[in-house]
């Protein structure tokens, strides 16, 4: 069984990561090699992970298979990144002091740095995602918690150094304070020279945010990163092939993803790459993070100098993986 969060090590608000020798800020030096680094900036979320066959039963019980895992998209992006061979990985998040240390504990075990601010007043956020495994339907309950909060003092330039690639997890989109934090960040990367990317996170709530918002809100990200029905709502239109290039229009890559039947490359209003899903090496048991893990291996091929259809190609690649485990991570590393 996977550990649960414990209460009590709670720490400061983490400062910018230590440079050492050769890490530069942002832009490739002169003469030099182009920093390979990447910055996940989004939620730290603890899911509860509820895996049922056939409906629930109103008003007693359903039997279940329940686990307590580390998740949020941003968060497990970044592991996903690091799991297809990006060295240098951080995440910034807000989380409450109730599970500061067994994020920072999965994080690091997953291969990557965890900046995490510790929120005094607000708890970690908590999704329940219940998994109907005769279905493979989905349905999540969000307490956003502590992710939210996440405000520009927590921002500092000196993240970027060492980073060539920032990331955004769009779930900072649908608050006034985090979204402020992700415009704040996106300045300071664009400023530096560092590419960003944005994954919109949530039809739902973009929807509720409203599609124009959100786009001008968006204005600089190099890459976007939607599934088939954020792509759909954010250009009205009903093939994501049409949507996918549409949107390329708007921002020089665009990759949408399309689940079992893999993803889309657009580039300057046209689709140039059409990548299959790999079938899994094991049966699926649990969809939750697919997404995310496209995220991290299509980053992670980009910042090791792989073209968009070979980004795509490793995202897709992720993604098969991460099917095959329960929650939103990579399997843990043993040793």
């Amino acid at each position: 069984m996977t550990d649960a969060p414990a209460g009590a090590e709670a720490g400061p608000a983490r400062g910018a990561p230590d440079r050492t020798a050769g890490e530069s800020s942002g832009a490739a030096v002169p003469g030099g090699t182009a920093p390979r680094g990447l910055l996940v900036v989004g939620d730290v979320v603890t899911d509860v992970v509820a895996r049922h066959r056939g409906p629930l039963a109103p008003a007693t019980d359903t039997a279940a298979e329940i686990r307590t895992v580390p998740g949020g998209a941003g968060a497990n992006a970044a592991c996903w990144a690091a799991r297809s061979g990006c060295a240098d990985v951080r995440v910034l998040g807000r989380v409450g002091s109730d599970a500061l240390a067994w994020h920072e504990r999965r994080l690091r075990r997953a291969g990557v740095r965890p900046l995490l601010i510790a929120d005094p007043a607000a708890p970690t956020a908590t999704v329940v995602s219940l998994v109907d495994t005769a279905t493979a339907e989905r349905t999540f309950l969000t307490d956003s918690g502590a992710v939210l909060r996440i405000s520009p003092a927590d921002w500092n330039p000196a993240f970027l150094d060492g980073v060539g690639r920032l990331h955004l997890s769009g779930y900072l989109f649908f608050a006034d304070a985090s979204r402020e934090l992700a415009l704040t960040a996106c300045r300071s990367a664009l400023d530096a020279g560092v590419p960003v990317s944005l994954d919109p996170a949530s039809a739902g709530f973009l929807a509720e945010l409203g599609v124009e918002r959100f786009l001008a809100a968006a204005e600089g990200v190099e890459v976007l990163l939607p599934n088939a029905d954020e792509a759909r709502l954010l250009t009205g239109c009903a093939e994501p092939a049409g949507a996918a290039a549409e949107l390329s229009r708007r921002f020089p890559l665009v990759a949408v993803t399309l689940g079992a039947a893999g993803a889309l490359v657009a580039v300057a209003g046209e689709v140039v790459a059409r990548v299959p899903a790999p079938l899994p090496d094991a049966a699926p048991v649990d969809s939750t993070g697919a997404g995310d893990a496209f995220t991290g291996g299509f980053l992670a091929a980009l910042l090791a100098g792989a073209d968009p259809a070979g980004a795509a190609t490793a995202g897709c690649l992720a993604g098969a993986e991460a099917v095959t485990v329960v929650g939103g991570r990579p399997p843990p590393v043993l040793g």
